[in-house]
């Protein structure tokens, strides 16, 4: 059974649980934010699905719920930010932040997170630089869950890459995928539904293929080698370049110890659209090559769509009709606080 969540009271309750647990109202407006953004854009995924585990993150120790945050800089367009074992959300948001007011300056910036913890969709950071007619990109790794080419083992997570870029007469252009060819929470999601995925989704501990997602234990990557390649370049990005932890040194964000921070590392990069070219003329020429793409003649009765489009769709029929939860999930919030009950539509 579906239930239909109201956006808005589903935020207002979540910030008010992060309230009453003593997190610092910036930590609690960027979790929460990211969480109903990611539903309303249907990226489930990493959406509002996650919200207990984070009370329970907090509630064990694991995050931190007032940082002290510490940006080190050696160059006017480079940075490493210390989380302080944050919510990601919240250092990602204030890293992203700090490298579009640098990019405005310089032209471009990158800047670098180090113990930090899960940030949910990779999206909430990059499209904050579009939002400032900007380019965005923003990167996380994560514990080891994709399988390395050629082994039994994961050695990288799932690696997301998220590229944004604004646009004319439409909300930014959105590229965010995971270098897997799913997400795990997604394994989670069919787990909960006891339903079957598809076989080139996830491996066993021999290397196999399985369609029971109970026996999943890693993930494809996307493309295969390819996709390997590029969680390995996230990752160097991510932990070589600053210092931080490698994907199979992280702990598991759900099996392991509750208390023990998990040290994971991002990395956001900034180019500010002005220092390059007129910011009009950009968004004109990005619009005219999306109208172009779904104007191509169809192979199937479904759209021509550039990256992003499935989100925006979801965004516009979620707005009004609210996010839907299934009711094993809506119980995990009814007993974290009753008054959830009041976000039903």
């Amino acid at each position: 059974m579906i239930k239909q969540i109201d956006g808005m009271k589903l935020s207002i309750t979540m910030k008010a649980i992060l309230k009453s647990k003593n997190v610092n109202q910036e930590s609690i407006d960027h979790c929460v934010d990211s969480l109903i953004q990611a539903s309303l854009r249907g990226v489930d995924s990493h959406g509002i699905n996650l919200f207990p585990h984070y009370c329970r993150a907090v509630d064990g120790g694991r995050i931190n719920k007032t940082p002290n945050f510490k940006i080190s800089s050696s160059a006017p367009s480079a940075a490493i930010l210390n989380a302080d074992h944050a919510f990601g959300h919240h250092a990602g948001a204030v890293a992203i932040d700090y490298a579009i007011e640098r990019a405005k300056e310089t032209g471009m910036c990158a800047i670098g997170v180090i113990d930090s913890s899960h940030f949910g969709a990779a999206a909430y950071f990059a499209l904050r630089a579009a939002n400032k007619n900007c380019i965005g990109w923003s990167f996380t790794n994560a514990d080891a869950l994709v399988k390395a080419h050629n082994s039994k083992e994961a050695f990288f997570g799932t690696n997301p890459i998220c590229f944004t870029a604004p646009m004319q007469n439409e909300g930014p252009f959105c590229l965010d995928m995971a270098t897997s060819t799913v997400s795990w929470n997604k394994i989670k999601n069919y787990r909960m539904a006891n339903n079957p995925i598809p076989e080139d989704w996830a491996f066993d501990e021999q290397g196999k293929s399985v369609s029971d997602p109970h026996q999943a234990r890693s993930l494809r990557p996307a493309g295969d080698y390819k996709g390997f390649g590029m969680g390995m370049m996230i990752d160097i990005l991510c932990a070589v370049l600053t210092g931080g932890i490698m994907s199979k040194d992280l702990l598991p964000m759900f099996t392991s110890p509750i208390s023990e921070p998990r040290r994971i590392s991002h990395f956001f990069m900034v180019m500010d659209i002005g220092k390059f070219t007129q910011i009009d003329f950009f968004k004109q020429n990005l619009q005219i090559m999306a109208d172009r793409i779904r104007m191509l003649p169809k192979s199937s009765n479904e759209k021509v769509m550039v990256a992003g489009d499935p989100e925006k769709k979801a965004f516009s029929k979620r707005t009004v009709e609210g996010i839907p939860v299934n009711e094993n999930l809506w119980e995990e919030f009814l007993n974290l606080d009753a008054s959830f009950k009041n976000c039903e539509k």
